[in-house]
């Protein structure tokens, strides 16, 4: 069934506006994926705040070509799907890379990736996959920041410590000399 030239517009406009908003793209072939299988892969999308969308793809190369990106001939092939990631991206690529594990062979392959500006193939998507969370990035770097001062604090309150315990031990010879106990100010 064809589709109107007012409503290719305003699926281009749509595309574009997903586009804009987005981190990154990640796009798959797919065949022969039932609805429910369809609908779950959207759900999981939507929680890695991804937005799935079937796209032909005469309308999305107008759309990349209209934000100055030149698709290679290989992703605009087939049936594509594209996930707009509204924030991270690795979380979708390695949401895609797990649905290929779930469906039959050959029915859904990443086919690859735009992510700020550059177009990734589907190994470097893959690649892309494997990354830890935003999350667990933030954390590594903020324990190599704080590894130093904590270094520091450790070294300062060993030699306080060290400081107390020769202090400790002169009190105890005071008593065992004396026979009396002492007491030590605070």
């Amino acid at each position: 069934m064809a589709i109107s030239r007012e409503r290719k517009k305003a699926l281009v406009a749509t595309y574009k506006q997903q586009f804009v908003e987005s981190s990154g793209v990640v796009m798959a072939d797919y065949t022969g994926l039932s609805v429910n299988q369809m609908q779950g892969l959207r759900r999981k999308a939507r929680e890695q705040n991804g937005r799935v969308f079937v796209i032909k793809n005469t309308l999305f190369n107008v759309m990349l070509k209209e934000r100055g990106l030149e698709a290679p001939e290989d992703l605009m092939t087939g049936s594509t799907m594209v996930a707009f990631c509204h924030q991270d991206v690795p979380p979708v690529a390695k949401l895609f890379r797990d649905f290929v594990k779930e469906v039959d062979e050959g029915k859904f392959h990443v086919k690859g990736s735009i992510m700020e500006g550059r177009i990734l193939s589907a190994e470097e998507t893959l690649v892309l996959a494997d990354l830890p969370s935003r999350e667990v990035l933030l954390s590594h770097v903020l324990r190599t920041i704080n590894a130093p001062a904590t270094q520091a604090v450790g070294v300062v309150a060993s030699g306080i410590r060290q400081i107390l315990n020769v202090v400790q031990a002169y009190v105890d010879k005071l008593e065992e000399a004396s026979g009396t106990p002492t007491e030590v100010p605070a």
